[in-house]
């Protein structure tokens, strides 16, 4: 399923669960970019839908280490061979062959992992600039996680800083702090999202639930400052 969330952004699914779906956003534009990659054995959902849209993605920007957003990563580099940015502090390897394991009974390939296909990767963090995005640490559901923002275009990706409140049986519109099972420090989470607060955008992509489409950059104001918050 592919869907134009925003003007020239794409909500791309690489597979969907009992609880919702994976996926991966792809920006057209003057340097098409793929904001994470999915799993390795999903690698050709993106391809797919790189192939409908016409849109070759020629960088990729990772915005933590999960299995869901960078196990792809050699496919992807394999498909496109594109500039890669990932956190400073993430060993890409580590976490991709985490991934390779954890889904080695789906695989149709010969199962390699990492090897040599990660290269020349470029690292970012806190206050960098790729293409349009200002980098904005956000570490709490992984140590080395950040946001995306781009405020010409209002737009953030918040990878997993927050999920949308659907994916916890809330309405959508809004968010909720990542699941406290999957996170590594959720304290360090909820503070983070005070960065996010120097920033206006009026959408917020998320990877788990539903994408918030207006006001969101006070959508986060609003969770982050609730009501009798000393």
């Amino acid at each position: 399923m592919i869907d134009e969330i925003a003007p020239d952004v794409y909500d791309v699914t690489v597979r969907e669960h009992a609880g919702g779906r994976y996926r991966v956003f792809l920006f057209d534009g003057a340097t098409p970019t793929l904001v994470d990659v999915g799993f390795a054995d999903t690698v050709d959902r993106v391809t797919a839908a790189t192939d409908e849209l016409g849109i070759e993605p020629e960088r990729v920007v990772i915005t933590h280490g999960d299995g869901d957003h960078v196990g792809g990563l050699p496919g992807v580099i394999d498909a496109f061979d594109p500039e890669v940015w990932a956190p400073e502090g993430l060993v890409l390897e580590e976490a991709i062959d985490a991934d390779l394991e954890a889904t080695s009974d789906r695989r149709t390939d010969d199962g390699s992992g990492a090897g040599g296909n990660v290269r020349s990767i470029r690292r970012y963090g806190d206050g960098d600039t790729i293409g349009a995005f200002e980098a904005v640490a956000t570490p709490g559901h992984t140590p080395t996680h950040h946001s995306l923002v781009d405020e010409d275009a209002g737009i953030a990706v918040l990878g997993d800083a927050v999920f949308g409140a659907d994916a916890r049986g809330l309405p959508e519109g809004s968010v909720v702090l990542p699941t406290a099972h999957y996170s590594a420090d959720l304290n360090t989470a909820d503070e983070s999202l005070e960065k996010l607060l120097a920033f206006e955008f009026d959408v917020g992509l998320v990877y788990h639930g539903s994408s918030v489409l207006e006001d969101a950059s006070e959508t986060i104001d609003r969770f982050v400052n609730f009501a009798g918050k000393a």
